[in-house]
């Protein structure tokens, strides 16, 4: 584990290194240019400052005194033979696999990943970044079509997909991961500068993610007016087709429909109970009692990834809890699904 941790903190600082010096010097021609290119001919939504943000987010998260927090209460565990890991990767947002990629080596297991189709280029670049650090991973990453001499599963997808992974992987021991979500509850006394970074929660990777914000919770005489004025600064995803093409057929369809909704040219918001949302809507629910309101949500957690609010959670929702701006900031420790992956894997 040692081993690994030191190269994580690495790759932390490679990462860091070559972010600096593409933002020094955007026109040279770089390793991580040629992945931005291929990544982005690939898949119209890994964008240039899409790729640089994750890559950003993940520098600040391999560091030294964060892999040591995370990777504290397995210290005394003895990890087993290595296993052959399937880990089966979403492409919804870039670099999305990168976690099970890391425990899986920290876990001392054998890496055999299936990309995406919309993800191709992205994880292979950084286990050349690893093998770089570390030559010796070279046998213990793989990237392959077909998942078929493995011993444990890790599966992420949609409520669909997990139905098929489920089918054709249940023997093994596994984890699938589902549909979640990131909601906010507001209060209506949120500052001009909160909504504005609610506003990131909601547009960070054209809300593909599953931290994004899908749904917002909001007192009975709301206005949204003021929401509108804040998160007017994301306007930039006017500038990308393929969103635009998303906001301009869900207005006309909702037109059509003779659907109630609000829009400021650029995101739909419309009253809806369903928690995930397409691309350049989100659905709001009003309430009018936060008891009420957590009643509701406790049997939903499931469903949730996080939640944006400055009001008091109960228990059984806090550590879902994030702050403004902060969804797409997972720290090491926070498991998707809430399901601990290094757990699962150190008792292979």
């Amino acid at each position: 584990m040692n081993d690994i941790k030191n190269v994580s903190k690495q790759l932390g600082l490679v990462l860091k290194s070559k972010v600096d010096q593409y933002t020094a010097d955007p026109l040279a021609f770089t390793d991580l240019k040629e992945v931005m290119i291929r990544a982005f001919q690939s898949n119209g939504w890994f964008t240039e400052k899409n790729i640089l943000l994750a890559l950003t987010q993940w520098a600040d998260a391999l560091t030294e005194n964060n892999i040591e927090r995370w990777l504290e209460p397995y210290q005394s565990i003895s990890f087993q033979s290595p296993k052959r890991i399937g880990v089966i990767n979403a492409g919804n947002i870039p670099f999305v696999g990168l976690h099970d990629l890391i425990s899986v080596l920290i876990s001392g297991h054998i890496y055999h990943g299936k990309n995406s189709s919309n993800d191709k280029y992205l994880l292979p670049w950084i286990a050349k970044l690893l093998i770089e650090i570390e030559p010796e991973l070279k046998t213990r990453i793989h990237f392959v079509e077909k998942l078929n001499e493995i011993d444990a599963v890790i599966a992420t997808g949609s409520d669909n997909s997990s139905r098929y992974f489920d089918y054709y992987f249940g023997k093994y021991p596994h984890i699938i991961r589902k549909n979640r979500n990131g909601i906010a509850i507001l209060t209506g006394d949120e500052t001009t500068d909160e909504l504005s970074l609610l506003g990131k929660d909601i547009f960070q990777y054209f809300g593909l993610g599953c931290r994004n914000v899908s749904k917002m919770y909001v007192p009975k005489d709301y206005n949204f007016n003021k929401f509108f004025e804040s998160i007017y600064n994301e306007n930039e995803v006017m500038n990308h087709t393929k969103y635009m093409n998303n906001f301009d057929y869900n207005n006309s369809v909702l037109l059509l429909k003779l659907v109630p909704f609000l829009q400021n040219g650029f995101l739909i918001i419309r009253e809806e109970e369903v928690i995930p949302s397409p691309i350049s809507i989100v659905h709001y629910e009003k309430y009018e009692n936060e008891s009420l309101l957590f009643e509701k949500l406790i049997p939903l957690k499931d469903q949730l990834q996080c939640i944006v609010s400055k009001t008091q959670l109960p228990p059984s929702l806090k550590n879902l809890q994030v702050g403004f701006g902060k969804t797409q900031e997972p720290a090491l420790w926070d498991y998707a699904d809430g399901v601990d992956t290094l757990d699962f894997l150190k008792k292979l």
